[in-house]
């Protein structure tokens, strides 16, 4: 008995030490997430919480995936915030919802094995006055929001799934034969050309009367209930809120985008793994927009469209918000599938600064680093650095500047023209709607197998400013190529282009090249456009300088300089 008894008090005393450790490392980790940032950076105002807890299961909630638990979530938050706060448990099992609406100071709570699911049934998504994408619209509302609350988390073990195939509309080349014969077979219509699914005719005519993205501005406002089946949701709407945590769950399968805080702040988004079909449109993991003081860190995406995205509005509606996005540490993640693993824009019109990226990991994904914006926009995008990054498997660009994206993605489908032609372009005149990036720092950048190492393009009336990439690799097939940019700084980098020259500059100046390693067998260099000048290289660079770097006839002698 007292051998039983020591051994049970053993199993107590190790069962404690390892909730201790476990403890202490989280908090080890909170304090780390901080060293290195190179701006001044606010201790983030985290939630806390008291112990009252309510099982949904005690409110009546039935498992199986069949009821609808929609008034028990809603009976649950307003019980916990009307006590002060705590935590709503959701247990092992399948629990069909409605939409929730959050209250302040509760957080819901999955555990190992619940999977809480959404309706297939649009009418329970009344449309709400929002934004999207940048803009003031209507959509129908997200499965879980939050709007004007404090104090609130999602935390758990458990899957949330958004029933986004429900909603989404599929195009015929994201598919294979078979998968799209299969969806054609499960009910909804086609386009007129028989090249998009829409899961109803709503949904159809909704995108025939947009002629902005997901907009429908050819409809009036009188008819947007008959297109309310095209209007879908972000599958987390997070609104003028503050103190948020997101710990632990899987997010997945959404409308629209995944998870979207919109002009809040004091975020904390750690530990997820969010998913979404590759052939998911707008199915971006994570939005950040127009939100300040954030940290993101160990988490994991898989997605449709963009991954971790920086936004802050777009057009005259972001102007007019003047809400930037900064203050924000990103760091400890892996992006599998995305059209873009770290980006900012394309809306990006109240700004975006002081943003902090480290230590990540893009596999597959079409662009590792994807920085895009457009005439129109206006915003500035400025001190943003970004360091230990490791990418392989990019099938374009590994870094990529683009300020004239279109909305196309990086993987071109058949039949669509590149956005990112060289191409000679007449200055505009610059006003508030001129979009600008600068003082970007990139260190520590290694790429293996990439169709092309960087592509720089600005405008001719805004060009990029002040961007340095230092101490990187990149193993690609093409160089790095600078279209309009001033202050390019190249230091310690080896760019091993199989296909192509190491470095071709086009109407750029005030380019910086040290230790810029290359094939020697190849020429490194080449210059075109009558705008290039003051491009300094250091002459212990090349075996040959004048064999190596090419220049076209119109490059003045003078606009090379060697160091």
């Amino acid at each position: 008995m007292n051998k039983l008894l020591l051994a049970f008090s053993i199993s107590l005393l190790i069962i404690s030490c390892k909730q201790h450790q476990t403890l202490e490392t989280a908090k080890s980790s909170e304090v780390d997430i901080y060293d290195g940032i190179e701006f001044e950076m606010p201790k983030i105002r985290t939630t806390n919480f008291p112990d009252y807890e309510v099982s949904i299961t005690s409110l009546g909630a039935k498992s199986g995936g069949l009821f609808k638990n929609t008034d028990v979530f809603s009976k649950a938050m307003t019980d916990v915030n009307s006590k002060g706060g705590g935590k709503i448990i959701i247990p092992r099992g399948i629990w069909l919802t409605g939409p929730i609406k959050f209250k302040s100071n509760v957080n819901l709570h999955l555990e190992e094995g619940a999977l809480l699911i959404f309706s297939k049934d649009f009418d329970d998504y009344p449309l709400i006055k929002t934004s999207f994408e940048g803009l003031n619209t209507v959509r129908c509302i997200s499965p879980i929001s939050a709007f004007e609350v404090d104090n609130i988390a999602i935390t758990g073990n458990g899957i949330i799934d958004g029933s986004g195939d429900t909603w989404r509309p599929v195009k015929i080349g994201k598919m294979t034969d078979t998968q799209w014969k299969t969806l054609v077979k499960s009910g909804g219509v086609l386009s007129t050309d028989g090249k998009m699914w829409f899961p109803s005719e709503g949904a159809k005519k909704g995108y025939e009367g947009s002629s902005n993205f997901n907009v429908p501005d050819l409809i009036g406002t009188s008819e947007l209930e008959s297109v309310k089946d095209f209007l879908r949701p972000v599958m987390v709407s997070i609104v003028n809120s503050k103190r948020i945590l997101l710990d632990g769950p899987t997010f997945q399968n959404s409308p629209a985008w995944n998870i979207h805080p919109l002009m809040s702040e004091d975020i904390v988004i750690r530990n997820l793994k969010v998913r979404n079909p590759w052939y998911s449109q707008n199915g971006d993991g994570l939005d950040l927009e127009s939100c300040k003081n954030v940290l993101i860190y160990n988490n994991t995406f898989d997605v449709g469209d963009d991954a971790i995205c920086i936004k802050s509005g777009k057009d005259k509606d972001g102007r007019e918000r003047a809400i930037p996005t900064e203050n924000v540490i990103i760091k400890n993640n892996i992006v599998y599938h995305a059209h873009g693993g770290f980006v900012i824009g394309s809306e990006m019109s109240s700004g975006v600064k002081n943003i902090h990226v480290s230590n990540c990991t893009f596999i597959g994904t079409d662009v590792g680093l994807r920085f895009k914006s457009t005439r129109g926009r206006g915003g500035i995008v400025e001190n943003i650095y970004i360091s230990n990054i490791d990418m392989i498997h990019i099938p374009t660009e590994a870094i990529r500047f683009n300020l004239y994206y279109s909305g196309k993605s990086p993987v071109l489908e058949e039949g669509e023209e590149s956005d990112t032609k060289i191409k000679e372009e007449e200055l505009v005149e610059v006003t508030e709607e001129t979009p600008s990036f600068r003082n970007i720092s990139m260190k520590n950048i290694n790429v293996s197998d990439s169709e092309a190492a960087v592509f720089f393009m600005g405008l001719p009336e805004m060009n990029l400013k002040n961007i340095s990439i230092e101490n990187s690799v990149f193993e690609t097939r093409k160089g790095i190529t600078a279209i309009d940019a001033d202050g390019i700084t190249l230091k310690n980098v080896t760019v091993k282009a199989s296909d192509d020259f190491a470095l071709t500059i086009y109407n750029s100046k005030n380019i910086k090249t040290s230790n810029f390693k290359f094939d020697e067998s190849k020429s490194a260099i080449k210059i075109l456009g009558s705008k290039s000048n003051n491009l300094e290289f250091d002459k212990k660079d090349f075996l040959n300088a004048n064999e190596q770097i090419q220049s076209g006839k119109d490059i003045s002698k003078k606009a090379i300089v060697f160091k």
